[in-house]
């Protein structure tokens, strides 16, 4: 027999959970074809990979991406690629953009996803083809994609196409019988393409771009109960996912979304994954809820799961521009007016703003997500250098008293987006973030890949939650083996959603990571930055430990050798759109 790619002497994982061991794969026309314990006939094959002391698993599934504008003129993805992800998810927060029109979109990703408008406008206007899901998935396969493409169709883009976006956003107005007959007929035509479900947003601090609705929330959030269950029940009989994210101000937002899951007499259950279990700083006490939620649910025949980042959630911001601060009035304001520069600077100086800014600062009870402590917040970045390395609470200090706002405030007022600084927002407390990881209530990933250009970056946080369990491992402690870890970020998330991924046994589809555990180490957590020529070369929030994954195969193609994006990226398809089975 001759293969295309052997991958020799490797410790396999084959995505199930059940024991790793010293193989050797075969490939061939893109699927394996052996999984052997004896040396393969290696004559005439054309790549053949040592994986000697290397670990080999299936590649990985990243649930929570916002790839929809950058795989449509930048398809390669190659950021995660390079990081072992083989197959991704678009559509997460109600936003996808198979109906809104280019504008719509623009609104809708550009300030929520921290996607600069133009560059949505611009590359639907360029690109789109399609006026149905089916043709939006056809314009897919014709791009060449490098890693696989799963989707959710997000509730606000239907929304926005059929009831248009200001009425969509209006308060007053619900959809006309036959508006909500169209964002049905839409939820149908997407669940008979394949799409994994519906995503759905109800939190309150993502708001609109642009000048038409600007500062308005998501027109999901408008939805009432009636068009909720509606699509749900569609949702249901397809055994299809809602993905939801509930308002964090409103805990009962959350106890609803997570309910629906329950059959109630009615089968099968909903699967619902909601956004987000954290051990959030705010109020550490919540991260305790999110599994006895979890598990209440499903003992009453819910298909119930909560999304969580494995890593610590750790946050850049350039002067004031940080989705966090949409959550409090004074700092909604702050971005409201983040077109008007002049504008901006003339409100955070004001006094009577800055009092508004200084009560909402103080309010240190009740739902919220940033723990608004500016002696927890490190300046990286600023024209003054004698504030580099510091809080703004200690620059307040040395300042002779001022108030940790007034001292923030100054420094945004004097340097704009010039003075850039960091926090971690949640997940700071190993021993539970490693409870969180291990519990079967959570699905791990909510990575964000593709968003939030300098903000954050979490395409590696696969290799960061190996780390963390072959160290947990040799310290004596475990909290899950290696191979139950595995099976999180790869098999268990692609049978949940119904998907043909995550395994690497014989007749699945060829694709595989190939890591150097010895290099699961401090490089995950290097700072870096790339340019993103889809986005005329910004620069966006990378991670780079290219010593770690030794190859990356999709559909038998090696797409990253050596740390590196190879030639086929972008040039060629690998991936393919997934379509769920339900």
């Amino acid at each position: 027999m001759t293969y295309d790619v052997v991958v020799r002497n490797g410790r396999w994982f084959d995505g199930t959970g059940a024991p790793s061991a010293q193989r050797h794969l075969g490939i061939r026309d893109g699927r394996v074809v052996e999984v052997s314990a004896e040396p393969l006939d290696e004559a005439g094959c054309p790549r053949v990979i040592d994986a000697t002391g290397h670990w080999v698993l299936p590649g990985m599934v990243d649930i929570h991406t916002h790839y929809d504008i950058e795989v449509l003129v930048q398809p390669g993805l190659a950021e995660s690629l390079r990081h072992g992800v083989t197959t991704t998810f678009l559509g997460s927060c109600s936003l996808s953009t198979v109906h809104a029109s280019p504008s719509d979109a623009g609104d809708l990703f550009g300030r929520v996803e921290a996607i600069p408008r133009p560059y949505v406008v611009a590359a639907l206007e360029d690109t789109r083809t399609w006026t149905t899901a089916g043709e939006y998935v056809a314009a897919l396969e014709r791009l060449a994609l490098g890693p696989n493409i799963a989707a959710f169709i997000g509730h606000s883009d239907l929304r926005a196409a059929r009831m248009g976006l200001e009425r969509s956003t209006d308060r007053a107005v619900r959809p006309t019988p036959a508006e909500l007959a169209r964002i049905e007929a839409d939820l149908a035509d997407a669940l008979d393409e394949g799409f994994v479900g519906m995503s759905s947003q109800e939190l309150m601090f993502d708001k609109l771009d642009g000048e038409v609705c600007r500062s308005r929330t998501l027109p999901s959030t408008y939805a009432k109960g009636r068009e909720r269950r509606r699509l749900q029940r569609l949702l249901r009989a397809r055994g299809r996912a809602l993905q939801g994210g509930p308002d964090v101000a409103k805990p009962q937002s959350l106890v609803r979304m997570a309910f629906s899951s329950c059959g109630w007499g009615r089968k099968p259950a909903l699967k619902v994954s909601l956004l987000s279990a954290a051990d959030i700083k705010a109020i550490p006490m919540v991260a305790h809820l999110f599994p006895l939620i979890a598990r209440t649910v499903n003992r009453f025949g819910g298909d119930f799961r909560f999304q969580h980042l494995p890593v610590p959630f750790e946050v850049y911001s350039d002067g004031i521009d940080l989705p966090v601060f949409e959550e409090f009035g004074s700092g909604a304001a702050a971005l409201h007016l983040s077109n008007q520069i002049e504008e901006r600077r003339a409100l955070l100086g004001d006094e009577d703003y800055r009092r508004w800014f200084r009560k909402d600062y103080d309010k240190k009870y009740g739902p919220r997500v940033w723990h608004r402590d500016l002696f927890d917040a490190e300046i990286t970045e600023c024209p003054d250098a004698s504030v580099v390395g510091r809080t703004f609470g200690q620059v307040g200090v040395d300042r002779g008293g001022v108030h940790p706002v007034d001292a923030f405030l100054d420094l945004v007022v004097a340097h704009g987006d010039k003075v850039r600084w960091r926090t971690t927002i949640s997940n700071h407390r190993p021993e539970v973030l490693d409870k969180l990881t291990a519990d079967p209530g959570v699905q791990l990933g909510f990575s964000d890949a593709g968003a939030h250009l300098r903000n954050m970056a979490f395409y590696n946080f696969g290799l960061r939650l190996l780390r963390r369990v072959r160290d947990a491992e040799a310290a004596g402690a475990p909290f899950m083996t290696v191979e139950h870890a595995v099976h999180r970020i790869t098999g268990e998330l692609a049978d949940w959603y119904g998907l043909d991924a995550g395994h690497l046994r014989v007749g699945d589809r060829a694709d595989l990571v190939v890591i150097d555990p010895a290099r699961l180490d401090a490089s995950l957590d290097a700072y870096a930055e790339s340019p993103v020529p889809a986005f005329g070369n910004l620069s966006r929030m990378v991670n780079r430990n290219d010593a770690t994954v030794a190859a990356v195969l999709v559909g038998g193609e090696v797409v990253v050798a050596g740390g590196q994006p190879t030639e086929v990226v972008g040039t060629r398809r690998t991936g393919r759109f997934l379509r769920a089975t339900g």
